[in-house]
């Protein structure tokens, strides 16, 4: 028995099935999942800093001929969405809708109404106990504040009736889970609707922060020290509960 060379045709299969394999990752990167990491604690504690989330980008349409072929549907109230940040759309952000174009928002207390009706939120984490005039009755005691932004600041007047937001056509008002940790529509403003990139679908790995465990260091690089600490310690470290862990 002799052994040769494989074929042409064989290397010619080979690297038509590796840029198969190329274009159909590159179409679902692009078009239908995308990965994202939680940096903040502001949706905590439905997503908590180390989540690494699978994000669903076909769950919304974009108003064109494609809305009556693909599985998409609009926006609703409740829904956790990532969208680019309306100040700075080179960053993604993830929140919650609680206003859709024509709701009347307003905070109480921390609570949150929209036409009078106070929304039911057993996802909401308060982690203060000191009241904020601006944070928690939102717009009524429309104060100036640090966090807002100006643009938001002139904005937020000509949106107000009877103590109200009234959110406009294409629009949405989102806020943190963790409402006392979180700067949201309540200091930048709304998110539009052409922002928004999809929703989180899958928890697909989960991870606690290795410098919150590791044992004091006196190494002259304290960030490599930790870095070495968390790789060697990966399976200690991962959140095994919240791995494969579907968002909702």
């Amino acid at each position: 028995m002799s052994v040769g060379n494989n074929p042409p045709s064989d290397w010619l299969g080979s690297v038509q099935s590796l840029l198969t394999t190329v274009v159909i990752a590159v179409f679902v990167i692009t078009f239908v999942v995308q990965a994202f990491q939680i940096p903040s604690e502001s949706m905590e504690n439905t997503l908590l800093i180390g989540d690494y989330l699978l994000v669903n980008k076909l769950r919304y349409g974009g108003g064109g001929f494609a809305d009556r072929i693909l599985p998409y549907r609009p926006v609703e109230r409740g829904d956790i969405v990532v969208f680019h940040y309306p100040v700075n759309p080179s960053q993604h952000f993830v929140k919650r809708v609680v206003g859709v174009p024509g709701d009347r928002i307003r905070l109480i207390e921390g609570a949150v109404y929209v036409r009078g009706v106070r929304l039911n939120e057993p996802y909401v984490r308060h982690s203060s106990h000191i009241r904020d005039a601006f944070r928690d009755d939102f717009p009524r005691l429309n104060l100036a504040v640090p966090e807002v932004t100006s643009s938001w600041w002139r904005e937020l007047h000509t949106l107000v009736e009877d103590d109200e937001l009234i959110v406009p056509k294409g629009y949405y008002f989102v806020l943190g889970d963790n409402r006392d940790e979180s700067l949201d529509s309540r200091y930048w403003g709304f998110v539009p609707q052409e922002n928004i990139i999809g929703s989180p679908l899958l928890i697909y790995w989960s991870v606690r922060r290795g410098d919150e465990h590791a044992p004091a260091s006196e190494a002259p690089n304290d960030k490599l020290y930790h870095f070495a600490y968390a790789i060697t310690h990966l399976f200690q470290l991962t959140r095994w509960d919240r791995t494969f862990h579907l968002v909702n």
